[in-house]
């Protein structure tokens, strides 16, 4: 299990369409947003290439200024090690 911690940066007049469209992603949970647009995303993901297509999909979004990954770990998967 990959989990990466994302601060995205965006437009305020488009935060909340920003916060739906992030939070409808499969992989990924809006955990905090301001009003100024920036927001606290999680990544969830089995590969660390799919937490890479998810993060450049978030940066693809409409609205989305910037978002820079501050936090990755990779954590193994218990019921693959048994």
């Amino acid at each position: 299990m990959n989990i990466s911690s994302v601060l995205v940066y965006a437009r305020p007049r488009a935060l909340q369409q920003v916060q739906q469209a992030l939070s409808a992603l499969g992989g990924t949970e809006v955990h905090a947003a301001t009003d100024d647009g920036r927001l606290i995303v999680t990544i969830e993901a089995d590969s660390v290439q799919a937490v890479a297509d998810l993060f450049a999909h978030i940066n693809q979004q409409p609205g989305v200024l910037s978002a820079s990954m501050v936090y990755h770990q990779f954590e193994p998967d218990p019921d693959e090690e048994a």
